[in-house]
């Protein structure tokens, strides 16, 4: 069994751990508390923009929703009257500098998640110094920063923070990495502003959030037809993102026949990975779609989803901007 299968299982089905896991997950959690405190006494000190900055992240590994959540977001702020900018570390990318993204930005350069951001029509800036990529939207004409995957940078200061959780998975075994799936303590979801369920299983404070996909889109040309076209009909799904399965079942629901193909996260495609030697439909996220449009065939179709939310979340997050400013 893969590593990967290997962490996995442990995490999420009480698995076994393996035994080195223990000793790394005590020098994992020290890291972080002492970088924590070092922020928090003023040793490093994060930097504050002149615009408010709203951070969407989670505390676990893997895909919640965070994406779709800041896709949504970005919208939900335009149709109120503010002029939204996405900055993004560009992880799987090759950027380091601060780059605002170009008309057609190559996923190989500042990585898929900005790409599939910057397709909704919203200016996005990657880099490894955040702060620096952020300052290049704001020069831009942005009036609020929403940063993506963010909730553990903690240069970058913010006013509100937003914690997307996994509905089916939420936090695992709740240990730290490598024994657990957390990035950070269960306790920092107390210091977080709004807590986001990305399914219905949510609980008590948290805003649920459901995604919707009911057309699919030509990969090579971009035409559309609905996705109940392939009810019935036998497809190969690829999906190189957090959580796979969540995309097979969402397909299964609507009556699809699916051989399964999952990659991990961020994975940088190459023809020779979608090459199944049949002319069965291909159907694969649009995260994973933005990285093989050079080499789409006829047949290959991107599946986008939108987050939907509640109307009042955003009306809140918006107040909250308003009395952090």
């Amino acid at each position: 069994m893969a590593l990967a299968d290997t962490l996995a299982l442990a995490w999420y089905d009480n698995g076994r751990v393996p035994w080195w896991c223990w000793p790394l997950a005590v020098l994992y959690g020290g890291a972080g508390r002492l970088r924590r405190w070092v922020y928090r006494n003023g040793w490093l000190r994060s930097e504050t923009l002149p615009v408010p900055v709203v951070v969407v992240g989670n505390l676990t590994v893997g895909g919640t929703g965070k994406t779709p959540l800041t896709i949504a977001l970005v919208e939900a702020l335009r149709a109120r009257g503010r002029k939204p900018g996405v900055v993004s570390r560009g992880y799987g990318g090759d950027q380091r500098e601060p780059l605002l993204l170009s008309d057609a930005p190559d996923p190989v350069q500042v990585g898929d998640e900005p790409c599939l951001i910057h397709a909704s029509g919203v200016p996005v800036a990657v880099g490894r110094d955040r702060p620096a990529a952020a300052r290049l939207l704001i020069d831009a004409g942005c009036d609020v920063i929403v940063a993506d995957d963010g909730l553990q940078h903690y240069r970058l200061a913010r006013d509100v923070e937003i914690c997307v959780i996994d509905g089916v998975r939420r936090f695992g075994n709740g240990r730290l990495l490598p024994l657990g799936p957390l990035r950070e303590p269960m306790s920092r979801l107390h210091a977080v502003d709004f807590r986001v369920c990305n399914g219905e299983t949510r609980v008590a404070g948290e805003f649920t959030m459901r995604l919707e996909g009911s057309v699919v889109r030509g990969i090579p040309d971009g035409r559309e037809q609905p996705l109940g076209a392939f009810r019935g009909l036998r497809v190969h799904a690829v999906a190189g993102i957090g959580h796979p399965q969540r995309f097979f079942d969402s397909l299964r629901a609507q009556g699809i026949d699916v051989i399964e193909h999952a990659f991990a996260d961020h994975h940088a495609f190459v023809p020779s990975d979608v090459d199944f030697h049949d002319d069965l439909p291909l159907l694969m996220t649009a995260k994973d779609a933005v990285k093989c449009r050079k080499f789409a065939r006829d047949g290959w179709w991107s599946v986008p989803v939108r987050g939907v939310l509640p109307e009042t979340f955003f009306d809140e997050v918006v107040r909250r901007i308003g009395a952090a400013r």
